[in-house]
């Protein structure tokens, strides 16, 4: 697969996470936190299986290792997310979400004891602008929910980081496949010690939860995998950026939500900042 065909790739898999926030709203209408992360990846996991079953006779003992790690960072990037988004304002935790972008480059930063290149931190610097001014109302209080926000950030990173070095030499969709069921199981089990377990009440809640499970969880993070494998975590958190932009878009078409023009211009900004990184990549 080409470069140019994996990073769309993984914009189709950044427009479909840009509507999780739309199902996510309609899904915590009835369900907690934990419970929504179990059932979303459960339903994403046994539909991978079933499609992809025969697969699994590829499976060995180090891509099963690393299929739990990459999962376990998974399930704790949506712990941090999904407890932000309820312990602050969803225009903060939104744009907190959102540094995954810096933290990437910093990450690589300390790792390879090398500064990154400066047209990279010219383009991060526009997608921050952008991402502050498309998201945040009135300003970023810093609380509790800011904290989990950034941890969530800070997890998405590393595992954007950890899914570079392990993508380029395994079975990318096995590993897509088996971190899915690893954060569904950590779902279950922090469910059952903290929540109370149930499950969506009105045919409008299944299909939020059904649609988070198909296309943002089984397409979204099984894509992932396969696109890092002929790119770099730097452009990967690039594209990521976009996803708040496409989250906007949606909300207008659907939800009829008119951005102000400090939006319109944050939007522009993320979209120059994710092009100009890809003159720079040629």
């Amino acid at each position: 697969m080409s470069n140019r065909k994996a990073e769309l790739l993984m914009v189709s898999a950044t427009f479909a996470w840009g509507s999780s926030y739309l199902l996510m709203k309609i899904g915590l209408d009835s369900i907690s936190p934990f419970n929504l992360i179990a059932l979303r990846f459960g339903i994403a996991f046994i539909c991978m299986v079933l499609l992809f079953h025969k697969q699994f006779k590829k499976l060995t003992i180090d891509i099963l290792k690393k299929g739990i790690l990459i999962g376990v960072i998974l399930f704790l990037t949506f712990s941090g997310m999904v407890c932000g988004v309820n312990n602050t304002t969803a225009s903060a935790a939104g744009f907190l979400t959102s540094t995954t972008v810096i933290l990437i480059p910093i990450l690589e930063c300390i790792i390879k004891q090398k500064l990154p290149q400066k047209s990279v931190m010219v383009c991060v610097t526009f997608v921050m602008i952008g991402l502050y001014l498309l998201t945040v109302q009135d300003s970023v209080a810093f609380n509790i929910g800011s904290l989990y926000c950034l941890f969530g950030a800070l997890s998405y990173a590393v595992y954007i980081i950890v899914l570079d070095k392990v993508a380029k030499e395994n079975d990318t969709l096995l590993l897509g496949i088996i971190q899915l069921g690893v954060a569904s199981f950590c779902g279950v089990i922090c469910m059952s010690l903290f929540e109370k377990p149930s499950l969506p009440v009105t045919p409008i809640q299944w299909a939020a939860i059904i649609c988070l499970g198909l296309f943002c969880s089984a397409y979204g993070f099984v894509v992932q995998p396969i696109a890092q494998k002929h790119t770099t975590p730097e452009r990967i958190g690039l594209i990521f950026s976009l996803e708040p932009v496409f989250s906007a878009i949606l909300s207008y078409i659907f939800l009829h939500e008119v951005l102000e023009i400090r939006g319109y211009v944050g939007a522009v900004l993320v979209f120059c900042g994710v092009f100009f990184s890809k003159l720079h990549t040629k």
